[in-house]
């Protein structure tokens, strides 16, 4: 048991250092994003990304995100220009193509019933492995896209990697294919980049709360902003420029 808190407690060190840990993207990764991701989300749906200086590219990250749509989980690691480990059930890696696809893709295997502690446990060791690991806030898809009932697990799995949080904010997925929809609508898509957050101050309720209340609010934040519409939109392109985008979120004191 000791040995076993020895070697969490070593984790945070060792993900800091990113060159030697961050994952590469893989090819297939990198195929799904730009053939297969990249025309849906910026031609169907008009997609752009904003606040993409925001991200920390080397290095393990908790990447929070409002939930509204089985889009999001895709777009959210196309957008980010890394690969974002997400939780997926265990059943969907036995299917042939699928479960190799999703494994290069970096998605893990969570089993039918597990717990929510062994659920952290497999995220913390894809953190130790430098992995961007997504979370969705509120644990299930919200008929308005909003944060509306946040749960501390990024904060838990933040504060046992020693790693900061990421807010990010998926416009307008709920409204292109939410719950209940069979089929989706082409409504403009963005996704908002925030401010990295640092961990919690310890495992506490109370920081843990403390933590997911400022993500909660930083993401809604960024939501009540809207879509960029007009001179506001062009003036967004390319998302990747070099220059500072005058449309991204200003960081907060």
């Amino acid at each position: 048991m000791r040995e076993h808190l020895r070697r969490l407690g070593r984790r945070p060190r060792a993900s800091g250092r990113p060159g030697l840990l961050t994952p590469r993207p893989s090819l297939t990764y990198r195929l799904i994003s730009y053939l297969l991701v990249f025309p849906v989300f910026r031609l169907l749906f008009r997609g752009r990304i904003l606040g993409k200086e925001n991200v920390p590219m080397e290095g393990a990250l908790v990447v929070v995100a409002n939930h509204g749509s089985h889009l999001d989980p895709p777009l959210l690691g196309h957008a980010l220009g890394r690969p974002v480990a997400f939780m997926a059930k265990a059943e969907l890696f036995k299917v042939p193509l699928l479960g190799r696809i999703i494994r290069a893709c970096g998605a893990y295997p969570v089993s039918r019933g597990a717990s929510d502690r062994e659920a952290i446990r497999t995220a913390t060791d894809r953190l130790a492995e430098g992995w961007a690991t997504g979370v969705f806030i509120d644990g299930s898809r919200q008929v308005d896209g909003r944060v509306n009932a946040p749960l501390p697990g990024a904060a838990l799995l933040a504060a046992r990697a020693g790693v900061p949080l990421l807010p990010v904010a998926i416009l307008n997925t709920y409204r292109a294919l939410g719950t209940g929809q069979g089929w989706p609508r082409l409504v403009p898509v963005q996704i908002r980049i925030g401010t990295p957050i640092p961990p919690p101050a310890s495992r506490r309720r109370a920081d843990l709360d403390g933590t997911t209340a400022t993500v909660q609010a930083q993401i809604n934040a960024l939501l009540d902003q809207g879509l960029l519409r007009g001179a506001e939109h062009r003036a967004a392109l390319p998302p990747t420029s070099a220059g500072p985008d005058p449309s991204a979120p200003t960081p907060e004191p």
